[in-house]
């Protein structure tokens, strides 16, 4: 150095033991992870996954309940479904009103659905990611957030056994998947109030989504029950004493709107058509027999999500945001909504939710499917979203305390990212085979379309008909010929008086 010339030091942010760079590499060079556009570029994995999926969704045909649904939003409209499903098939009127969006399109509202879903559960948890930060007092470069909503949407879609029944069965995932996810609409206003009027705003939103909520799936009410109970519990030690009137006074709106759907679904005729079908009265639901055997299908259930190498995306994400997220809330002036050091606390609380709520939804679900609950893969969605959460959460505190602790991080932020593309391409494979199953159905559906309907606008009457199953789906005739249903939904789709079983296609 020139005689004379000042010497310069550089200030260490609080937490940040790491060493100046030295040399030319440090005179401007980045690691990847701390780039403007590492993020942004990681985040381009799994939406190309989701885009990819979305876009296979052009090979779903109709098939399970959806023959049933079909000809009565043609003949009746949308109006007709909802009062069908409230007056005899199982009191979900949020739930009918969903199905009869996308199936007043037909074949085209089922094409679109994955997309359509996909979008909204992208954005929703986006917004969610953004507004969490934001309420516990930190900040992450452009592009995290979206990184951890995508890679949570792609493992909560497409991770599961049955991504068929889980993501292009529109009538299961408006129950079990995307029902879910609209929950966190009403956590949206509440995370975004800084006003008296935003403050006013979130607990009618809460009772408004809380009461569609229990009209849209009895599972997912039960889940946003246990959370908002949960938070009422423990929202003394993890909130800020400023914001802890404003979140009781949300979560008792959120339970009373929640309860109030719930009667109205619960007291309906459909639901108590259902009940008598099914044998799914309180006091079957609740014998000790039940609840063991409830017990052990969800045991069986946590094995499997437990071993399921993939989800593990999820929390690859979350330490990522760990590493790179700051302290904004004293550059704002304002406390944070979430108390600092409570992050252990907050896990485990979540952790006990999860597993409460999963406990709770097996035991109302086990009087449907017995002793193949834990088979039931779409049924676990309603509380399989928290379980993807908490493993981003818990993974964004694991990279906050090795930030605070460690040196170096560029190797625990190269592993995180080596597991997020490793995750994708894990996704992918079975994705591809999916997509490549759906190609040759649609081709074998649209062939006996057509060639149903051509026959019915002859004047036949009775015509034969091939079951065209994927993954599991219900089909007329399916177990070699011997399950009839939903051969009736079929023939009034096509206008016929009835359809019989052939292995033949026409």
């Amino acid at each position: 150095m020139a005689s004379g010339a000042p010497s310069v030091t550089i200030p260490r942010q609080p937490g940040d033991h790491s060493r100046p760079p030295t040399g030319a590499a440090g005179r401007g060079a980045r690691p990847w992870w701390r780039h403007p556009y590492g993020a942004p570029a990681l985040a381009l994995l799994p939406l190309a996954l989701l885009g990819t999926a979305a876009w296979l969704g052009r090979a779903v045909r109709p098939s399970a309940d959806e023959w049933c649904f079909l000809p009565t939003v043609r003949d009746h409209g949308v109006s007709g479904l909802v009062a069908k499903f409230y007056l005899t098939d199982n009191g979900r009127l949020g739930n009918g009103l969903l199905v009869g969006l996308y199936a007043k399109f037909g074949v085209a509202g089922h094409q679109w659905y994955g997309a359509v879903s996909g979008a909204v559960t992208l954005a929703l948890l986006w917004a969610m990611t953004v507004l969490v930060l934001r309420a516990a007092g930190r900040a992450a470069p452009r592009g995290v957030p979206l990184l951890v909503a995508a890679m949570v949407t792609a493992v909560f879609l497409l991770a599961t056994p049955n991504t068929y029944k889980t993501f292009y069965w529109p009538a299961s995932s408006v129950s079990h998947t995307v029902a879910p996810v609209l929950a966190c609409l009403a956590a949206l206003p509440l995370l975004w109030a800084r006003t008296r009027t935003g403050r006013l705003a979130a607990p009618v939103a809460a009772l408004v989504v809380g009461c569609f909520m229990g009209t849209l799936s009895e599972e997912t009410a039960v889940v946003v029950l246990v959370v908002l109970a949960a938070l009422l519990a423990v929202g003394h030690r993890i909130l800020a004493p400023r914001v802890r009137s404003s979140a009781r006074t949300w979560c008792l709106a959120g339970l009373a709107g929640v309860l109030a759907g719930t009667a109205l679904l619960l007291t309906s005729p459909g639901s108590r058509n259902r009940r008598e079908r099914y044998g799914a009265g309180t006091a079957s639901m609740f014998a000790p027999e039940s609840l063991g055997e409830s017990l052990r299908g969800f045991l069986e259930i946590l094995g499997t999500l437990l071993t399921t190498w993939q989800y593990l995306g999820a929390a690859a994400a979350g330490v990522l945001l760990g590493l790179l997220m700051r302290d904004s809330a004293g550059r704002a002036g304002r406390t944070p909504a979430l108390l600092p050091g409570r992050s252990g606390f907050l896990l485990l609380s979540g952790a006990c939710t999860f597993l409460g709520a999963g406990y709770l939804c097996t035991v109302i679900t086990y009087p449907l499917f017995g002793a193949s609950v834990s088979s039931a893969t779409r049924t676990w969605n309603d509380y399989l979203v928290l379980y993807v959460l908490l493993l981003a959460g818990g993974g964004a505190v694991l990279g906050r305390a090795l930030r605070r602790r460690a040196r170096h991080t560029g190797a625990a932020a190269g592993i995180c990212a080596v597991l997020c593309a490793a995750t994708c391409a894990g996704l992918a494979v079975p994705l591809g085979e999916l997509g490549t199953d759906m190609g040759v159905r649609a081709a074998r559906w649209d062939r006996q379309d057509r060639w149903l309907r051509d026959g019915a606008a002859l004047g036949v009457r009775v015509l034969p008909y091939r079951p065209l199953s994927i993954r599991g789906m219900g089909e007329p005739y399916g177990r070699d010929g011997h399950r009839v249903w939903p051969a009736r939904c079929v023939a009034d789709y096509y206008h016929l008086e009835r359809i019989t079983y052939t292995e033949r296609m026409p």
